[in-house]
């Protein structure tokens, strides 16, 4: 494997979870060995480890981008990337109020029935 890749799946692991990471790996090389190589070998490897800017702030970009556009799996997966990466739910929150003024209210609308549906999979099940 390359560099790059090595390193982005170094990087998905530590904001996703090894399981939940090595899981969406074997899903997206079951459709397009590609497309899983591609995304962990640039996205992971190639942008996610650029300096310029924190990971919780390249999160929060990530999240805008895709609740503008509707992109509802990766914005899924983004969520708790940036939770994960330290952003609070209110610098969400402020951060989809972006997405309302640009993309429409209607898409942020969409983004927090996503947020919520990620929080509640992520609260400790009794």
């Amino acid at each position: 494997m390359s560099d790059d890749y090595e390193r982005g799946l170094a990087q998905f692991r530590a904001m996703v979870g090894v399981d939940r990471m090595d899981a969406l790996v074997a899903r997206f090389a079951a459709v397009c060995p590609d497309f899983e190589r591609e995304v962990v070998a640039v996205v992971g490897g190639r942008i996610w480890t650029r300096e310029g800017i924190d990971l919780k702030t390249r999160s929060l970009c990530s999240i805008c981008v895709l609740a503008a556009l509707g992109r509802t799996n990766a914005l899924r997966l983004n969520y708790d990337m940036a939770l994960n990466n330290g952003a609070s739910l209110e610098e969400i929150f402020e951060a989809l109020f972006q997405v309302a003024v640009y993309a429409g209210f209607p898409a942020m609308w969409d983004a927090l029935v996503m947020l919520e549906e990620v929080l509640a999979a992520r609260e400790p099940q009794g």
